[in-house]
């Protein structure tokens, strides 16, 4: 198991990631242990502030958040995720649990809600089909006439020649195409994509390597702001 201080195990590695953003420590802690023993790595946000700064890396398969949380609540971390292109699913686990509040949640990009008191065994189920229903959707993304096949890092298309992706190229370009009408700044390019590894010259190296690939229209440079996508 992994804390917001912790990196992951090598023999972790096969584990889906996940981010709980809980502010009570005990309650936490319960189940952090109980999420990783269900077989998830779970990374803990004891604030929305932290929680935000995770899962802006978008390195999580599922997210959970509360309500009320401090520094940033919980609605309002989601609606920052969503705002920066972060489409992992996400359930809120909380006791604010009117119609009222549901639908508060929903609306900015939850996409499920779960109150307290709850059952473990829901909540496991709950992230389950969240997971399913993401992967069956993510796999496949429209690129004008061509197709991203996501796990299979190609693009697709009818009468064309299947076009091989390294896996940052694919990273980039997924993150582009799922959101095809937004321009992206180098820097949140670079922190989805590349981590703190790198820097910003990474993602032109990484446009160009897509240009190169798929034609100079795959990806346009938004001049002063960043890049977004382009026709395929």
């Amino acid at each position: 198991m992994t804390t917001t201080a912790g990196v992951a195990a090598p023999q972790d590695g096969d584990r889906p990631r996940l981010l709980l953003v809980e502010d009570d420590p005990d309650l936490s802690s319960m189940l952090a242990r109980l999420l990783f023993e269900s077989g998830y790595l779970v990374d803990v946000a004891r604030d929305g502030q932290r929680g935000l700064h995770l899962g802006l890396s978008g390195r999580h398969a599922v997210l959970v958040v509360d309500r009320g949380l401090p520094a940033v609540e919980g609605v309002e971390l989601i609606r920052r995720l969503r705002h920066n292109g972060i489409t992992t699913p996400t359930l809120v686990l909380t006791a604010w649990g009117t119609i009222e509040d549901r639908v508060e949640g929903l609306d900015a990009g939850a996409d499920d809600y779960l109150a307290k008191p709850f059952e473990v065994a829901e909540l496991l189920a709950r992230l389950r089909a969240l997971r399913r229903r993401h992967l069956e959707v993510v796999d496949s993304l429209q690129l004008g006439a061509r197709t991203l096949k996501v796990t299979e890092r190609r693009v697709v298309g009818r009468g064309q020649n299947d076009v091989e992706l390294s896996t940052r190229e694919c990273q980039l370009l997924e993150v582009l195409a799922r959101s095809p009408t937004r321009t992206f700044e180098r820097d949140e390019l670079l922190r989805q994509v590349f981590g703190t590894v790198d820097t910003p010259g990474s993602v032109d190296t990484y446009v160009h390597y897509l240009r190169r690939k798929l034609g100079r229209g795959a990806i346009r440079t938004v001049r002063g702001k960043g890049y977004r996508m382009g026709s395929v």
